[in-house]
């Protein structure tokens, strides 16, 4: 079963570094806030929303790293916005959520990509993360 709180989690997450990244300020906190206002969202969807944008963000080095190793051929600028900060969320979880399974993070932001991507947004988030996925479990985890 989806959990309704961490989608709408990760939807207010997205909509903030997408907006962060395209207007390009400084600080997510105000933008947060204003989406979560507009949105009239709940605490539990704010709190998870919030940590993700965090951690997101005080990564975001790390996090390129990764996705310019794994994204094959594919600069990230190059990368739609949203594709790229699906991906960049998804690999926070990946890195900083412990508590919440690999499959769910890939399945979360492949339905995001599907949502709010492209047409190859979908296939294309699944690879990235997954093949990131792979490098980061311990050796007794990877499928």
């Amino acid at each position: 079963m989806i959990n309704t709180n961490r989608r709408k989690s990760r939807e207010l997450a997205l909509q903030t570094l997408y907006a962060c990244e395209v207007g390009k300020d400084a600080s997510f906190a105000p933008v947060f806030e204003s989406i979560v206002d507009e949105a009239a969202r709940g605490p539990a969807v704010s709190l998870y929303g919030r940590q993700l944008v965090e951690k997101t963000l005080e990564a975001k080095s790390e996090i390129d790293d990764l996705l310019a190793k794994h994204a094959a051929n594919w600069d990230l600028k190059r990368m739609t916005v949203i594709d790229r900060n699906i991906l960049r969320m998804a690999v926070a979880e990946l890195l900083f959520f412990k508590d919440i399974p690999f499959k769910v993070v890939i399945d979360e932001a492949v339905e995001l990509a599907k949502i709010y991507g492209t047409d190859e947004s979908g296939k294309f988030v699944n690879g990235v993360v997954d093949s990131i996925h792979k490098e980061l479990a311990p050796p007794g985890d990877r499928p």
